[in-house]
């Protein structure tokens, strides 16, 4: 059986929701019934993607919304959930999952590093913030689901920004799933999806085809909505290169830095290269 919140004319709130992950997901739940709404900054592309929901969406374009918005900034937010309630009156499902990947260095330009968290987590602590009260107060049961990644919990050398912001994305939404759930009268929940290694626009790089170690969109929301059925908080996706047992393993190495006290990133460190790829096996 389906989560009860994806049911017929309840209302999902997608942002990024114009491409990739987003946009799927904006799909799934037109295509369950939902009223959707997508929000996004890159206005060339909302068009078209409304236009893709208002052919499988059950009310057509009468279901379908597409607001351009800047979910790092906290009064477009604020914006997109007025705007939706006065149009559906109310939220059931908000899918925080705006994010970009332009590259960092750790000594690049202060700019970007801004950006990047802005947008990636300020972006989430926005959504959460703005449309979690509204969601309580309505009494109904209700999602809120927030795109993280692996890159923020294994963190990869090589693109600080991003870790550093999905980083903060994991622990924020830990800590929200904790408070709504001690929370008087709260029916709703957090969950934190953590892709694989999915072909979207933010990954493709210049690439026309999707390589065959990636998911499509598609592949990570289904995946998405079976794991939401079994109430996982934690929606660790694999792709067709990472099973979840490798992806245990690295996490579980990670954690392990910590614990053992060894070099920061000892999974790239060269001393630990052996023991590392031995404990893989294990």
């Amino acid at each position: 059986m389906p989560h009860p919140v994806l049911a017929p004319d309840n209302v999902a709130v997608i942002t990024g929701g114009a491409s990739g992950i987003g946009l799927a997901a904006a799909m799934a739940f037109a295509r369950a019934g939902m009223k959707v709404c997508i929000a996004d900054l890159r206005t060339d592309r909302l068009g078209e993607a409304a236009t893709k929901l208002s052919s499988v969406a059950r009310g057509g374009a009468h279901s379908v919304m597409a607001v351009a918005t800047d979910v790092s900034n906290a009064a477009s937010v604020r914006e997109l959930e007025a705007a939706v309630r006065r149009h559906f009156g109310g939220t059931d499902l908000v899918m925080n999952n705006a994010g970009i990947q332009p590259g960092s260095k750790m000594f690049g330009p202060q700019d970007n590093w801004q950006r990047i968290i802005s947008v990636n987590l300020w972006g989430v602590i926005n959504g959460a913030q703005i449309f979690a009260p509204h969601m309580i107060e309505r009494g109904r049961p209700g999602l809120i689901i927030n795109t993280g990644s692996k890159q923020g919990i294994t963190t990869p050398p090589g693109d600080p920004a991003y870790n550093v912001s999905k980083a903060g994305v994991k622990a924020f939404t830990e800590a929200l799933q904790h408070e709504l759930r001690n929370t008087p009268n709260c029916r709703i929940s957090a969950h934190l999806l953590i892709p694989g290694f999915v072909f979207t626009p933010l990954t493709a790089h210049g690439r026309a085809e999707k390589p065959a170690a990636a998911w499509t969109p598609e592949q990570t929301v289904e995946f998405m909505l079976q794991r939401l059925e079994e109430g996982d908080f934690y929606i660790l996706c694999p792709d067709n290169d990472v099973p979840r047992q490798l992806d245990e393993r690295r996490i579980l190495w990670a954690a392990g830095d910590i614990v053992e006290n060894r070099p920061a990133l000892s999974r790239w460190h060269p001393d630990y290269a052996e023991k590392f790829a031995a404990f893989v096996k294990g």
